[in-house]
């Protein structure tokens, strides 16, 4: 089958962009019975909703002493994202190898996207300002691990005074929109606001990939399963579901999972396809083959499909095929440091070294952990010698 591979639509795993599900009519019923407890060991791990924005006393100390004052003289909004955002003074570092809490992202001084939003949001509410999340949609991005497949999605933040008095009207230039995406880049992009609990849902939803990437199926279970009882509406994460079932090995449960999350959202492309594989596992291959041949007619090139293609080409020794695939690949995924790395690879065994160190220059560049980095630049300079 063409889409032999499992899809695992999570958001804001790997940095900030792509296009997220289509918002769902609130109100949804509850999904438990989709939860099957009794198959899986007790996590290894605390998983509590209540973790996410909670402040630690550092973070606390950290507002009542070391900002107090920028804070004072600001004004709370102007000062707290001064004080978090400014060069040379809380100096957090973007590193996607998991999403953090609150209290992580600020004790290790690293986060991705959806950590950086979470920590902010967490501070905000703390100084006694309103906090606003709109789900932004942006050009589509995918990432890789552990045999997985992920979109990113992308959030934002907004923050405002909060008013005692009702009868008050708030005028919109009172709130300061957050986004950790270069500026201008959702400029015009169509948003939605979503509620908080679809937040910790993303965040829930995004350290179950995580584990799930690892090899830890029982704690990607538990992860999942919270993700889904904070908000029962955030498909994302039934279909995370329906993939712990697949690897843990239950088949049936898998597909009951998948069928009902394409029953909430007919048209999620990653849901179908992990339905289509998991119909295939079952033997079902006419029904499969169906499935397949209806996501091939929506979408015949899906995600990775020109980058696998150059790789093979590159094995076969077609370097110049394999540059070709990877330029088509590069041409809808521009940030994806994966695809710079092989066209720098492809452009090196050409022997065009400046071209070849402009892509690992922007691998670099792009790259999503302090690990995948110190790869780069080593093979930078591998390529700089070489010339």
């Amino acid at each position: 089958m063409k889409r032999a591979m499992v899809f695992l639509l999570s958001l804001f795993l790997a940095g900030c962009a792509t296009v997220p599900s289509a918002p769902v009519v609130s109100g949804a019923p509850r999904a438990d019975h989709l939860f099957n407890d009794q198959l899986f060991a007790a996590p290894s791990e605390r998983i509590r909703a209540e973790d996410v924005f909670a402040l630690s006393d550092e973070m606390k100390r950290y507002l009542r002493v070391q900002i107090a004052d920028q804070l004072r003289t600001k004004g709370p909004q102007q000062g707290l994202i001064d004080a978090l955002y400014t060069k040379g003074q809380l100096k957090v570092e973007y590193d996607s190898a998991q999403t953090r809490n609150a209290a992580q992202t600020f004790s290790e001084r690293a986060g991705n996207c959806l950590s950086l939003l979470i920590m902010t949001a967490a501070f905000a509410k703390e100084v006694g300002l309103e906090v606003k999340y709109q789900s932004v949609v942006v050009d589509e991005v995918w990432g890789r691990g552990g045999g997985l497949y992920f979109s990113i999605g992308h959030v934002n933040l907004t923050i405002g005074h909060r008013y005692r008095d009702i009868r008050s009207r708030i005028d919109d230039n009172a709130w300061l929109t957050i986004d950790f995406l270069p500026l201008g880049a959702t400029r015009g992009q169509r948003s939605w606001q979503i509620p908080e609990s679809t937040v910790v849902a993303m965040y829930m939803n995004n350290r179950a990939a995580e584990v799930l990437a690892k090899g830890e199926v029982d704690n990607g279970y538990w992860w999942a399963r919270e993700a889904i009882s904070n908000d029962p509406t955030f498909v994302s994460a039934y279909n995370t579901l329906g993939v712990v079932y697949r690897r843990h090995g239950n088949l049936a449960e898998a597909e009951r999972v998948l069928s009902y999350a394409l029953s909430r959202e007919p048209g999620n492309l990653q849901v179908a396809s992990n339905l289509a594989t998991v119909l295939e596992d079952q033997g079902r291959h006419a029904e499969a083959r169906a499935l397949t041949a209806k996501l091939e007619q929506k979408q015949p090139n899906p995600p990775y499909y020109f980058f696998n293609q150059g790789v093979a080409a590159m094995k076969a020794g077609n370097n110049r095929l394999a540059l070709e695939m990877f330029k088509k690949e590069i041409g809808r995924d521009a940030y994806n440091h994966e695809f710079h790395f092989w066209i720098a690879a492809a452009y090196s065994r050409l022997g065009e070294i400046a071209e070849a160190r402009r892509h690992m220059k922007i691998a670099m560049e792009f790259s999503n952990t302090a690990q995948e980095r110190q790869l780069y630049a080593a093979k930078l300079d591998r390529i700089s010698a070489y010339q």
